[in-house]
C-alpha cells in the first residue's frame, strides 16, 4: 500500500511540478496507473527482494552492506528497471514493438540515473535499517526516484 501511495505521489509531483499540467491538465488516470504499478509490482518485488538479499548476505555490517548495495545494484535493478519501463509502457497500450523501442530509448539513462541516487541510499539502508523498515525507507527516498521514473516511462 505504501509503495502504491509513494508512486503516486511521485506522479503527481512529476505531473504538477516537473511538467506543469496543472489540476486542469493533470492525468487522473497515469496517476491511478502509477499507483496500481506501485502496488501490485514495486511493492511486493521490492519487498521480497530485501527478504531474499538478507537471507543471501546475513548480518550488517559495514562489508555485508556494500556487498548487498553490490547484489542489489549490479543485478536486482538493472532487471527491475527494465521490468518497470516494460510494465509502464504495457500498461500505457503500447505495441511490443513501440515499448520496446521506448525500453531501448529510456533504459540507459534511467540505469545510469538510477547509479547515481540509490548506492549511497542503500549502503545506509542496509547497514543502519532493519528488514522490516527497508522497503518504507527507499519508498521515501523514492518519491523523487518516482518523480523521475514517472516523467521518464510516460514522456512519449
Amino acid at each position: 500500500l505504501v509503495a502504491g501511495a509513494l508512486m503516486g505521489v511521485g506522479d503527481v509531483i512529476a505531473q504538477q511540478l516537473v511538467e506543469r499540467r496543472g489540476v486542469c491538465g493533470h492525468q487522473g488516470s497515469r496517476t491511478l496507473k502509477m499507483m496500481a504499478i506501485g502496488f501490485c509490482f514495486v511493492g511486493p518485488v521490492v519487498g521480497s527482494w530485501y527478504r531474499i538479499l538478507d537471507r543471501l548476505i546475513p548480518g550488517n555490517t559495514k562489508v555485508v552492506a556494500v556487498k548487498k548495495m553490490v547484489l542489489d545494484q549490479g543485478g536486482f535493478a538493472p532487471c527491475f528497471l527494465g521490468c518497470f519501463l516494460a510494465i509502464t509502457g504495457a500498461m500505457n497500450g503500447l505495441s511490443v514493438q513501440d515499448n520496446w523501442s521506448k525500453i531501448q530509448q529510456d533504459y540507459t539513462d534511467a540505469l545510469m540515473t538510477n547509479y547515481c541516487i540509490w548506492p549511497p541510499v542503500q549502503i545506509a539502508n542496509f547497514y543502519f535499517v532493519p528488514l522490516q523498515h527497508r522497503l518504507a525507507v527507499v519508498q521515501c527516498v523514492a518519491i523523487v526516484w518516482n518523480c523521475y521514473l514517472s516523467w521518464k516511462a510516460n514522456r512519449m
